[in-house]
């Protein structure tokens, strides 16, 4: 479960005074920074590696129940050391131009049926995370520049279907 002090410590201000025990919180970031090596699938930079490292500090003691990251390399290499922190594995979703269209809204419907209380983190790419968190919160996404890595988007979804949404850097 994420706490007011975990919140606290993702830099939220506005977070509320308290997370109910009962709300399914959500992480979307975008995959750390990507290398050269691979035109398609490439691996983490040295700076994406430092960056999936700190993001697991960040999300240590949120009691992360799950993990997703699409079938590409660097989104599983960024969700991986916050999932092995926490003993889970990161499942893989995959998404291609067949299911573009329906990627966020079938992850959305996924997350809500998660256990009340639960925590997941989600791992997208620039032209895909605006659209999930569109599909999780019910609310407009700010767009993605390519350039940029280091939004995070914390979902707090309660029991009555209401979500609160805070993004912050990292």
């Amino acid at each position: 479960m994420l706490t007011w002090t975990l919140l606290f410590a993702l830099a939220l201000p506005a977070a509320p005074a308290a997370t109910p025990p009962d709300a399914t919180v959500v992480v979307v970031v975008r995959h750390a920074e990507k290398a050269t090596d691979d035109p398609r699938d490439p691996l983490l930079t040295p700076a994406g590696e430092a960056r999936a490292q700190s993001l697991a500090r960040r999300l240590a003691g949120a009691g992360l129940d799950a993990a997703y990251a699409t079938q590409y390399r660097r989104t599983q290499l960024s969700a991986a050391p916050a999932a092995a922190q926490a003993g889970v594995a990161v499942t893989v979703r995959p998404v291609d131009a067949d299911n573009a269209a329906t990627y966020g809204p079938d992850l959305a419907r996924d997350l809500r049926a998660l256990p009340a209380g639960s925590t997941a983190l989600v791992v997208g790419h620039s032209n895909t995370v605006p659209a999930i968190v569109a599909a999780i919160s019910g609310q407009a996404a700010a767009e993605m520049p390519e350039t940029e890595y280091d939004r995070y988007t914390v979902i707090v979804l309660d029991a009555d279907g209401k979500a609160r949404v805070f993004v912050s850097t990292y």
